[in-house]
């Protein structure tokens, strides 16, 4: 057995089913292997490295389970370094394994050659280490895996290509051998009993009581329930935490931040109490007041406590744990003026939607294209947004419900990962539909040619579809907007105009199905084909530009701002200002009953109509 064979065997043993890769010469030994191997664990081949690494990640967040990608040295190594960077800031838990030069080449400014102990020692700060021989392997894939999984992080372990070839030998009972054993039971740590009397304490007194979630309370949404319940309280969630607890409560408000909901903004704005669950949500100027309101944090992790507010309690436990202990100790709060004042707010909110979303543009709102998914959206479906202001739309429209999951690169938030996550999550739901949501720079970026990736396996997965929609409207449009919004400056077209591509034709042209969509009336249609075909699908929404991603509270200095802009001559100010009027109209108009009180409303009324004036 060669060293290249027992890592293979050994990610067998801790049930890794599938890793994400490109091939390279520093990686030959590993290649080999897997022949040997019968594909065992199964080799996924991507376009590009660094779409592997959002593979894994993707499949990560979908799955529970740890995601592996593997890399040559030099190159390859440096192109997976984004995606991890991405698994790293969303606390997911991701394997790099990576090829090096020959032992007897390093040091020596040998082609491809990088410090790449050095180059990693950041992303994959809590385990990166290098096999020298044979005898490291069971201790250093062990740890890689155990710490990913109990740290929620990047690790790495480096591998030259010489050792790769090496008969393998494991660790002895001899001095300074390291033998190793596998497995890593469950375990969910829980604050002192004080400790959750005293926030028990706070959350009591409290009248107004606001909850934010992230993705640390997944696994909790019965006791989030019941907490908010108890206590009269609305519940915002961060976007990582978007598919936690279902859209369709009427005490949820959705999304916070400048992605975030009116609804998400007025909870903060107003209330007396905060209790934060597994969230590191960044932007303080979206929570309350610093002396506004009394707080408490649950963290499973230390070193995520305490941040982003002065909290009065920091709880540092699993969330589901920790509420379980915490519920009893809660009282229930008779007067519920507090809940029926969100629950009005949120039901409004969800009738501004449909309004913005019928608003007429040119040639379709981007609005619309995502609100008339919303109804449509199967039960089990997965879906991704990229970053730009297509994650605007996926905060704002989609109601996440039942089974449904949903993710996007939260805190890194760079472009490209749609499409690989879409495909990661594919892999770990292969009996599941999943659904990308992306623009068009980061199709271009990267997504379209992930589209061959999905060609390659799609014939392999029970549940064939894959819908990828394209957001086309020619321009970098999340920028374009933060250029107004943010300097007062107008559209630089050199930087943020890019060229149309027939995005479907192309994905025809592999072997899958597309259409383009130019009208609004064709919108319902390409959906329902979509989410009836039998092989991935693209379709190519042009979408109006001009419509704009209104954060839920704008502030008098991006007012100021994007007036300025329109001064100093933006080339689209006719139709920005038409837009931006109009969707800012639909706030102000009185409110109508809620949905299930509208005569003839039935179980698809929330993907609203058609667009109209």
């Amino acid at each position: 057995m060669k060293v290249s064979d027992y890592i293979l065997q050994r990610l067998r043993e801790w049930e890794v089913d599938h890793v994400f890769a490109y091939a390279g010469d520093g990686i030959n030994g590993l290649l080999a292997a897997w022949g040997r191997a019968d594909n065992h664990p199964r080799f996924v081949q991507s376009r590009h490295e660094e779409m592997s690494a959002f593979q894994a990640v993707g499949y990560a967040k979908f799955s529970g389970k740890v995601g592996v990608c593997a890399a040559t040295s030099g190159p390859g190594a440096i192109h997976l370094l984004n995606g991890l960077y991405d698994a790293k800031l969303d606390h997911v838990p991701v394997v790099a394994l990576v090829g090096q030069t020959n032992r007897s080449a390093m040091g020596g400014s040998y082609q491809q050659e990088v410090d790449l102990q050095n180059l990693y020692k950041d992303v994959a700060s809590e385990f990166c280490e290098t096999a020298m021989v044979p005898e490291q392997l069971p201790n250093l894939i062990d740890r890689a895996m155990r710490t990913a999984y109990a740290k929620r992080t990047v690790t790495a372990i480096i591998i030259p290509a010489d050792v790769q070839e090496l008969d393998y030998s494991p660790p002895t009972h001899a001095f300074k051998m390291v033998p190793s054993s596998m497995g890593l039971s469950h375990y969910a740590p829980v604050p002192a009993d004080t400790d959750i009397a005293q926030a028990a304490d706070v959350l009591n007194a409290g009248e107004k009581v606001a909850v934010l979630i992230g993705q640390g309370a997944r696994g909790a949404r019965a006791e989030v329930e019941e907490l908010a319940d108890i206590l009269g309280a609305g519940v915002a969630k961060a976007l990582l935490g978007k598919d936690v607890l279902p859209d369709d409560l009427p005490y949820v408000t959705g999304a916070i931040g400048l992605l975030g909901t009116r609804p998400s903004y007025e909870l903060m704005r107003d209330c007396d109490t905060l209790l934060m669950i597994g969230s590191s949500f960044p932007y303080t100027q979206f929570m309350p007041e610093l002396d506004q309101a009394r707080a408490v944090q649950i963290d499973i992790d230390p070193h995520m406590i305490g941040l982003r507010y002065p909290f009065e309690v920091n709880l540092v436990g699993d969330a589901r744990e920790t509420l379980r202990r915490l519920l009893p100790h809660l009282r229930r709060k008779d007067n519920r003026a507090w809940r029926e004042k969100i629950e009005k707010n949120v039901a409004r909110w969800w009738e501004v939607m449909q309004r913005r979303a019928a608003v007429d543009a040119d040639p379709i709102n981007p609005e619309y294209v995502v609100h008339a998914l919303d109804g449509r959206l199967p039960d089990d479906a997965i879906i991704s947004a990229d970053s730009g202001s297509a994650a605007n739309w996926y905060a704002r429209h989609l109601r996440l419900r039942g089974r449904m999951r949903g993710s996007l690169s939260g805190t890194l938030a760079t472009m490209g990962p749609g499409v690989p996550y879409a495909i990661g999550a594919k892999f770990a739901h292969p009996d599941r539909p999943a659904i990308a949501l992306v623009g068009d720079g980061a199709m271009q970026m990267n997504g379209m040619m992930e589209m061959v990736t999905a060609a390659k396996y799609w014939p392999q997965w029970p549940d064939p579809r894959l819908i990828v929609a394209v957001l086309n409207n020619h321009d970098l449009n999340q920028v374009t907007w933060e250029m107004r919004a943010m300097e007062g400056a107008p559209q630089f077209e050199e930087s943020q105009a890019i060229p149309d591509l027939p995005y479907a034709e192309i994905a025809q042209r592999i072997g899958l199905e597309g259409v383009r969509v130019e009208k609004p009336e064709q919108v319902e249609t390409a959906w329902d084909r979509a989410l009836s075909a039998d092989r991935p699908f693209v379709i190519d929404f042009r979408t109006d530009p001009a419509v704009p991603p209104i954060p839920p509270h704008a502030e008098l200095d991006q007012i100021e701002a994007a007036a300025a802009a329109i001064l100093r001559g933006d080339s689209d100010r006719g139709s920005m200002i038409k837009q931006g009027v109009k969707a800012k109209v639909q706030e102000m108009l009185p409110g109508t009953r809620h949905r299930e009180d509208r005569p003839g409303a039935g179980p698809d009324d929330s993907a609203g109509g058609k667009p109209g004036p």
